[in-house]
């Protein structure tokens, strides 16, 4: 059984091979919008969902495929990717000083069924001066990830003050929950490497 992950996160890469999974990237052209009115749990599955649809019609009866996606939630609020420089500085901004959540949802498409389910990790951050938000921006670039801000990079290091729940999931996948639904629902998938 093959696994493949359908995502281009270097990060969700770096995790899955830390967990001593062997797999192969695939990638499909997913449109990420959802419909109002979702919970915000809901709106990181519908979207990994909707991901792992993107393979339903491919000849890849002997493979898994995972994909994820991971947002920010703050008072309700979905923070995802910033669209460019000031959208990424006005996140930091609310996030400063607070405690957010942060939702991952993973789906699991194997022989036509999808099985979906998701993580959260509350986050509090440290107050960030504008200072260091332009430092952080300019130098970690950080539009490619939900709520402006990767917890293994420099803010992590210097300006979170707790978390509560899973790290690896604020980094962008859930890998013990992960593990876990491999190990019992398809532990064919998990390479010799990967079993415990």
């Amino acid at each position: 059984m093959g696994l493949i992950l359908a995502s281009k996160s270097p990060r969700r890469q770096e995790l899955l091979r830390g967990m001593g999974l062997e797999f192969e990237v695939m990638l499909r052209e997913v449109d990420e919008t959802y419909p109002p009115g979702l919970a915000p749990a809901e709106v990181a599955v519908y979207i990994a969902e909707k991901k792992a649809r993107a393979f339903h019609n491919e000849a890849i009866e002997d493979k898994l495929v995972l994909t994820a996606d991971t947002i920010v939630v703050l008072e309700q609020e979905v923070l995802g990717k910033p669209a460019g420089r000031d959208e990424a500085a006005r996140m930091l901004e609310k996030l400063s000083g607070k405690k957010h959540e942060v939702i991952t949802g993973v789906a699991l498409l194997i022989k036509g069924e999808l099985i979906t389910f998701s993580d959260k990790t509350a986050v509090r951050f440290a107050r960030l001066s504008a200072e260091e938000i332009c430092f952080y921006i300019d130098n970690y670039q950080p539009f490619d990830k939900a709520g402006a801000y990767g917890i293994q990079e420099w803010i992590g290091y210097n300006k979170i003050s707790g978390i509560e729940g899973s790290y690896t999931n604020v980094v962008g996948l859930p890998t013990e929950k992960l593990y876990s639904y491999l190990s019992g629902l398809y532990p064919q998938a998990l390479s010799s490497s990967g079993r415990m």
